[in-house]
């Protein structure tokens, strides 16, 4: 006996009335450093060696401890370190020539504004916010298909960096752009966040789909702006901070009406309208045709259909069939994920039951359309979005243990109850065709007062600078994760951020970066380390390895060979032979140097395998949000820099370079090599060891050429060269 799901009678348990009332928190949970409003504090007395009140905060807490900063590094470190961080890459020669020459007044300052004005700066900065929405271009799960135009999202992302948007402006745009800036392409493309899930596309079980789909937004929404483990509470009350059950759900609930628009044009509603016009006429005058085209699909087309229907359960099926004018707003969204498997695109069809000889008469029919060709419009420019379907949502239900089987109480739209125990305030938009709801959500998120959002994005920034944020947990600001090692300077951070600073992340890294604190050298000092191992008071500046990204460009950017292009589709460099993962589909081949040699945050982000060597140098997949990289040090890494493919192309490049000019001796062209390489001339050791390595690999390696490759090639790898310092 068939069973037959109606949507719109799920069974709703009640819960007792007294869980339904304002929860009671207790002290312990309301005194939670994370939730208390952000007051200014202020300053402490100036320090001797302070620049700016950055310093004073930090002195102050190295003063206390009996320690003292470590002293300025030179100008060679500094400028090296600060390009490296606000670019991803090393200054060149002449940068380094232009500014250690720079002897007037404020040069740091000079330099510090042509960084932040570097088209690079937000390729570097963006690649941090899209570890923290887990980027991708593709579904993952097992088919991990393509998602074409995921790439746009990117590219505003960068752009809205370079552009120095305010970052509640920003925080708007991915969350209701629709609904708040509408006609507004651009600020459009910032909906791709809402896009960014993983996605079993052709999952048969739809509620199920539905209900992954809500979870990992939700789940994300929390991490990347929040910077709470909202997904603790899925199935019951968190077990440490005060998140409730209710709470995932509440906040859930601002989600529940939206779908899948992977066709949402980026152009004006004019260009639209003229493209609708463009196909109407091109349709009329190949109507006789594309009749007989229909025609000869029909069969093949109801046979997939029919086939396709029948793998959903009845439920779905029901929901399929039935009338639209009777579809409630829950039975519509079923409607919208199920029908994609079945409306699919002929391509499709025809692979699956054509034969060679129907092949060649449907390839007949398209010859009969060339005479119309120069009617038909060129496709417009799409984004990958999530949009309300309808003005009405559907319910939200908290489920017992997160599970879709066991719905308990319907919940409105809410924030964190700890915060905000209220329900949210919504004004549906009929003229957007829109419940308004993300609206309420995006504004909760961009406001001043809000506890979280503006420490959690001050706090990455931190982390940016100094490879780990003044909370250590960035995605974590709970209970269990770290303690601000200096809420203080936290809290003066982030409302100056937010006051003074009108939300710029341009001016907030012009305090980090001009600061003593930041051009502290990085010196060891045993009697620091005692005192504060971990360096969590910051007694010298913290040297860490560059990530995967900025490893790579580096290298393409000192051998020449960096395509300073923007934008556009993800590219496929080379790989490894064996390690395409299923060639043509899963990793394209190279289209040559437009692929080659384009900055690593252009390279096709496949969420469940990445580019070799960025995976080697700890890339993340995109299956969580990643709020901090790991940084391990293992064998591969070492493979990858001495024998990879790419490093080798890279040390030919280089040494090619370094050799340009004819005549120069071992000693000038080991000299050369570190000035590019390295950004410095040699000690006189490491000159004598170099022209000693330089003779001895000529003899081995067969020549000049081969050696200057090898020289080049080491240089690549030293920790140097891999490592901001």
């Amino acid at each position: 006996m068939k069973k037959a799901l109606l949507f719109a009678a799920l069974a709703v348990t009640l819960l007792p009335a007294e869980e339904l009332a304002p929860y009671n928190f207790k002290p312990q949970q309301k005194r939670w450093w994370a939730v208390q409003p952000v007051v200014k504090p202020a300053v402490p007395a100036a320090a001797p060696g302070a620049v700016n009140e950055i310093d004073r905060f930090v002195f102050a807490q190295l003063q206390a401890k009996g320690l003292r900063p470590a002293p300025p590094a030179s100008k060679a470190v500094y400028l090296r370190r600060v390009t490296l961080d606000l670019t991803g890459l090393p200054p060149t020669p002449a940068e380094t020539q232009a500014f250690l020459a720079d002897t007037k007044p404020g040069a740091e300052e000079r330099l510090v504004e042509r960084l932040l004005a570097s088209p690079r700066y937000g390729e570097r900065w963006g690649r941090h916010w899209l570890d923290v929405v887990r980027y991708s271009d593709s579904d993952g799960f097992k088919q991990d298909d393509t998602r074409p135009n995921m790439w746009r999202y990117r590219d505003w992302v960068i752009q809205s960096f370079n552009e120095d948007k305010p970052f509640n402006r920003f925080t708007r745009e991915q969350i209701a752009a629709d609904e708040l800036y509408p006609g507004d392409t651009n600020a459009l493309t910032g909906l791709g966040f809402l896009r960014l899930f993983e996605d079993e596309f052709n999952q048969a079980h739809i509620r199920l789909r539905r209900q992954e789909l809500l979870n990992d937004v939700t789940d994300n929404t929390a991490f990347a702006f929040l910077g709470v483990t909202l997904a603790c509470a899925r199935c019951h009350d968190h077990k440490f901070d005060p998140l409730l059950h209710r709470d995932y759900y509440r906040l859930q609930a601002f989600f529940a009406n939206m779908h899948i628009d992977d066709e949402a044009p980026v152009v004006p509603s004019a260009e639209v309208a003229a493209w609708n016009a463009a196909m109407a006429k091109y349709r009329a005058a190949a109507k006789p045709v594309l009749d007989k085209i229909d025609a000869f699909l029909a069969e093949p087309r109801a046979k997939y259909r029919k086939e396709y229907f029948e793998r959903y359960p009845d439920e779905v099926q029901a929901v399929l069939a039935k009338p639209a004018a009777d579809r409630s707003p829950f039975e519509w969204q079923i409607y919208h994920k199920a029908i994609t498997q079945i409306e699919v695109p002929d391509e499709t069809v025809m692979g699956k039951y054509f034969k060679a000889p129907d092949r060649e008469k449907y390839k007949a029919l398209q010859a009969e359309l060339e005479p119309f060709k120069s009617l038909l419009p060129a496709p417009l420019p799409v984004v990958q979005i999530m949009r309300d379907q309808a003005i009405t949502a559907p319910a939200t239900f908290m489920l017992k243990g997160g599970s879709i089987e066991a719905p308990l109480n319907e919940v409105p739209p809410g924030f964190l109850s700890i915060l905000d125990p209220n329900p949210a305030a919504v004004t549906a938009r009929p003229d957007l065709n829109s419940s308004g709801r993300r609206t309420a959500l995006a504004n909760w998120l961009a406001d001043a007062n809000n506890p979280l959002s503006t420490r959690v994005i001050v706090n990455r920034v931190w982390q940016g600078h100094f490879g780990k944020g003044i909370v250590g947990t960035p995605n974590d600001f709970g209970l269990m994760g770290e303690r601000p090692t200096n809420q203080p300077l936290l809290d003066w951070l982030t409302s100056t951020f937010v006051t003074t600073d009108g939300w710029s992340i341009k001016n907030l890294h012009r305090r980090i970066v001009l600061s003593a604190t930041y051009r502290q050298a990085s010196d060891f000092r045993a009697d620091a380390a005692e005192a504060d191992p971990d360096n969590k008071l910051l007694w010298r500046y913290p040297r860490r390895r560059l990530e995967a990204e900025a490893i790579r460009d580096s290298m393409l950017s000192v051998s020449g060979l960096l395509d300073s292009k923007m934008g556009g589709p993800g590219v496929f460099p080379a790989v490894p032979k064996g390690t395409e993962i299923q060639e043509g589909r899963h990793w394209a081949k190279s289209r040559g140097d437009e692929d080659e040699y384009r900055a690593s945050v252009y390279i096709f982000a496949r969420r469940l395998v990445r580019y070799p060597m960025l995976q080697s140098f700890d890339a993340p997949l995109a299956l969580d949000s990643c709020g901090r990289r790991q940084e391990t040090v293992t064998a591969d890494q070492a493979l990858e820099l001495m024998n990879g493919d790419a490093s080798a192309g890279f040390a030919r490049a280089l040494a090619k370079r370094v050799g340009n000019d004819e005549g120069q001796t071992p000693e000038a062209l080991v000299a050369r090599a570190f000035r590019i390489t390295l950004g410095r001339e040699p000690s006189a050791r490491e000159l004598d060891r170099g022209r000693a390595f330089f003779a001895k690999q000529t003899q081995l390696a067969g020549g000049p050429q081969a050696a200057l490759e090898d020289l080049a090639l080491s240089l690549l790898s030293t920790s140097e060269f891999l490592y901001i310092d």
